[in-house]
């Protein structure tokens, strides 16, 4: 294997690692009384409210004849209740599988059921949807806004939830102190925590087995890179899936053990929701995908500043300066003017909105990671950030190029250290095909890395495309650049009989807005095509595209699902 890596630190030994379950003990005790989780705009659980339901599930599932070591899944919308069941989950032994909500009912049931989980907790938006008699294996389903039975399938099951209030009671007869916190669980570095299924672009999901010792390595990535930046007490915004690993290790758990106060915003948050949001919690870190940060600059700032006018201001130097400092204060008030730097990951970064805030000087930052790597596997400080890129390694991680000249030929990223999965659950072939017999994770991402170490993501190897002479083509890089003309919204680069087309889902308000009918938006998308051709290779030339009326379907963190478009009609 030929390339390079970047070690962050000297090379991980397990020794470093600290009792998980533990960590979580003693942020509960010494935030006994502090705001730990709210549904924005309803209730509000502290840290000590959060400790009694957890002792009160642990009775329920004790009573209800759960061992460590089961698997307890849980399905539904970000809440406060859902993320004091995960940790309940967790600090009595058992293994927590997290469901992404967004997926299909077909897609839950089998999950369910390839996980052989004891009991599953879900939501009340999810069960309408759901069968349990295609979940035959379960005991028992839970409801997470109260933690009713909605089914029960053991004696044992319906009368430990019938008598828990008696139990608890028996148990501490005067009341529930912070002294009795104390969780037993003997959680090894190498333990399985829990069972993360892939949200899948490419692909169908498949059940990724995180050690102890991965969210550990997260939480001290995070600590490390955030603990000074970051207060007790400080408020946070949870946008993204609970049950995806960047939204739990970097929006729930590093803020909980931190002594944060979490708001979660319950439904998919629209760009108006959000901004409201930032606007009265004003957030002490905001973790994000690019969507969410794209659509608010491409709606909000864009616009001002490609009038004509603003186009010759911003030539003026000392004008244009003054202009950047008035963006720049402006987007720091949108989204809430008390946060330390914007995080975004889960995708590629839109290089047009990128290169706005790179060149107002926004505290913004990309990280790069996986699933497999529960999820970090780069990062960088915005001060020390270089634009296009994903950061460098992440402390206990160690980056490889497997290409022959690392710096300017992509290659496979290839990643190793204390954040890397166990493999695949009951699938030993996809295992052996992602980490090799050195331990390294073969991402599947194509990339270049420079003399410092900046990691720089050039596509997917599976979406990778053959020219007619043999060239590489990174559908990727076109769509990056075709996403910043007028009136696309998004969209995807295929291939067919050695031509190349463009899968367009225009910006439909702006073009009525902008009073083009049916006709004059084909023309925009066709003087479109026309300029992109002028961007890039003669092998890279689009021939033709096709509009979308709809949206095109993505994974939970936002990303397009580019296998349903593949053999599109043109």
């Amino acid at each position: 294997m030929c390339g390079f890596f970047r070690l962050s630190h000297p090379k991980p030994t397990m020794k470093q690692y600290q009792d998980f379950v533990g960590i979580i003990a003693e942020s509960i005790k010494q935030n006994w009384d502090l705001d730990a989780l709210t549904d924005y705009q309803g209730a509000t659980l502290q840290y000590k409210d959060v400790a009694r339901k957890i002792e009160k599930l642990h009775i329920l599932f004790e009573n209800a004849g759960v061992k460590p070591g089961d698997k307890i899944a849980l399905c539904g919308r970000n809440s406060a209740c859902w993320a004091t069941a995960f940790l309940g989950v967790l600090t009595y032994g058992a293994v927590a599988v997290p469901i992404l909500h967004e997926f299909k009912a077909a897609q839950v049931h089998n999950i369910v059921n390839h996980s052989e989980a004891k009991l599953l907790f879900v939501g009340d938006m999810v069960w309408p949807e759901l069968n349990a008699d295609e979940m035959p294996a379960l005991e028992g389903i839970i409801n997470i806004p109260d933690y009713s039975l909605l089914v029960s399938r053991t004696v044992l099951l319906t009368e430990a939830r019938e008598r828990l209030n008696e139990f608890f009671g028996k148990k501490y007869p005067k009341f529930f102190r912070k002294e009795h916190v104390n969780y037993t669980v003997a959680a090894g570095a190498d333990d399985l925590a829990l069972i993360n299924y892939t949200s899948g672009t490419t692909s169908n999901s498949k059940g990724v087995l995180i050690p102890f010792r991965a969210i550990w390595s997260n939480l001290e990535f995070a600590r490390e890179v955030l603990g000074t930046r970051v207060h007790r007490g400080d408020n946070v915004i949870s946008m993204l899936p609970l049950a995806h690993m960047y939204g739990m290790a970097f929006e729930f758990i590093f803020e909980f053990m931190h002594g944060c106060h979490v708001f979660y915003l319950t439904r998919i948050p629209s760009p108006k929701i959000v901004l409201k949001a930032f606007g009265e919690i004003k957030p002490a870190i905001i973790i994000s995908v690019p969507l969410i940060i794209e659509k608010i600059i491409k709606k909000n700032v864009l616009p001002k500043l490609q009038t004509p006018s603003m186009k010759v201001l911003l030539k003026l130097p000392i004008i244009s300066t003054k202009i950047r400092e008035r963006i720049r204060e402006s987007l720091v008030q949108a989204f809430g003017g008390n946060f330390y730097e914007i995080i975004v990951g889960g995708a590629a970064f839109n290089s047009e909105v990128e290169n706005l805030l790179h060149k107002i000087g926004f505290n913004y930052t990309v990280g790069y990671g996986a699933t497999e790597c529960a999820p970090i596997i780069s990062y960088e400080d915005w001060h020390n950030f270089a634009p296009g890129s994903c950061g460098k390694a992440a402390p206990r991680m160690e980056v490889r190029i497997n290409s022959a000249d690392p710096a300017n030929v992509p290659g496979e990223i290839l990643a190793r250290g204390m954040n890397t999965m166990l493999g695949y659950f009951k699938n030993p072939e996809a295992t052996a095909q992602t980490l090799d017999k050195d331990g390294w994770y073969h991402t599947g991402d194509l990339g270049v890395m420079d003399a410092e170490g900046n990691i720089y993501i050039r596509g997917r190897i599976k979406n990778m495309l053959l020219g007619a002479s043999g060239q590489n083509i990174y559908p990727e890089e076109i769509e990056d650049k075709l996403n910043t003309l007028p009136y696309v919204s998004e969209c995807i680069v295929i291939q067919k009989n050695e031509k190349l087309y463009a899968l367009i889902y225009p910006d439909y308000e702006e073009a009525e807005k902008n009073g083009l009918d049916e006709n004059g938006l084909n023309e925009a998308m066709e003087q479109n095509r026309k300029e992109l051709n002028t961007m890039v290779a003669a092998y890279e030339q689009i021939s033709g595209f096709k509009l979308y009326k709809e949206e095109f379907e993505k994974t939970p963190k936002r990303s397009i699902k580019r296998f349903l478009y593949e053999n599109a009609e043109i």
